[in-house]
């Protein structure tokens, strides 16, 4: 089985919340991608505000090994990012991302992201 990402919608985010404490995918309707995708991506990812685990720790890219918190106003940054890889035109793991990140950012949500 590959190692997968995950990422899901938060519908109520909390700003005290550690949310490397529990590993809920179902809770936030994840979608999971290849791990191996984000390599691609990392040096475009490495510029993306967003928090290890909670609101408290700021930082860039993702928690490959842990959990991300990615805010609103990155989200864009992300799906660009997404959306020019020449797979999410046929990649259904892409396609779901995609939706996923237009969803929150239609909603201002924030997004979470499980890492391997």
């Amino acid at each position: 089985m590959p190692c997968v990402a995950q990422f899901g919608i938060i519908d109520k985010f909390e700003k005290n919340k550690d949310y490397s404490s529990d590993y809920e995918p179902r809770k936030y309707n994840c979608v999971a991608i290849d791990d191996d995708i984000l390599n691609d991506w990392w040096e475009e990812l490495t510029f993306m505000k967003t928090y290890f685990h909670c609101y408290s720790r700021p930082n860039f890219a993702l928690a490959r090994y842990g959990v991300t918190i990615i805010p609103p106003e990155s989200l864009e940054t992300f799906y660009n990012i997404v959306s020019k890889d020449i797979r999410s035109k046929l990649s259904e793991e892409l396609i779901n991302l995609m939706v996923l990140l237009r969803t929150a950012i239609s909603l201002n949500k924030y997004v979470i992201h499980y890492g391997v």
